[in-house]
């Protein structure tokens, strides 16, 4: 190797190597913002107190949410998540940003790894959850204003009728109201009494059935 070539290689610059990106499989699109889906599902759920979450369900209306869950007072709480900052950007171009009053859910909330939206970049009313990892922090509450119109609402309930048509479709022949009576005919199974740690349908906690 002569001296001009090892001069060459040593003044050619060398890429500063990440150790994130050498320590961390890569992931693909698709599964990152899956992965960001379930844990906005697991956030509404658990951490929101919403009883129904739908992820990623569509309907005629035009929107799909990516996940949207409803609380026992029937106020409504959408997530969109997005895994890159331009991914971000382009959302305000859809119609139903584009319209706010036709979006649906009562409160809205962007859902993104932390860092990558800036809260001064977000709709007025939205809020920001930020993920580190498995870690999830409310970074930006929503508004307390209502953003849900009666356009919205109605959105929301074509798109839980289409779920619930969607359950019943997978339990054929079977109807949604004989599959939700199975625990009657358990306790014809079991003489009259339901078997020991199974609640009667009556004595339910389910606000959403409760006026």
């Amino acid at each position: 190797m002569t001296s001009s070539t090892q001069d060459t290689r040593q003044a050619l610059p060398t890429a500063a190597v990440s150790r994130y990106n050498v320590g961390v499989p890569k992931t693909s699109s698709p599964r990152k913002h899956a992965q960001l889906v379930t844990q906005a599902t697991h956030w509404l759920r658990y951490r929101y107190g919403c009883g129904i979450v739908l992820s990623e369900q569509y309907c005629a209306t035009g929107e799909v949410p990516d996940v949207i869950g409803w609380q026992a007072s029937c106020q409504s709480v959408l997530i969109e998540c997005k895994i890159s900052h331009s991914d971000f950007l382009a959302d305000p171009s859809k119609s139903f940003r584009l319209h706010p009053e036709e979006g649906l859910g009562s409160k809205r909330l962007y859902m993104a790894p932390a860092g990558m939206i800036a809260p001064k970049e977000l709709p007025k009313h939205w809020g920001l959850l930020e993920c580190k990892g498995r870690d999830v922090q409310l970074v930006v509450k929503p508004s307390k204003v209502d953003l849900r119109t009666q356009i919205g609402l109605m959105k929301e309930m074509g798109l839980l009728l289409a779920s619930l048509r969607r359950v019943e479709v997978r339990i054929e022949p079977q109807t949604i109201t004989e599959f939700l009576k199975w625990k009657n005919r358990m306790a014809e199974y079991n003489g009259g009494q339901l078997p020991h740690g199974i609640t009667a349908s009556e004595r339910e906690s389910n606000p959403y059935l409760e006026q």
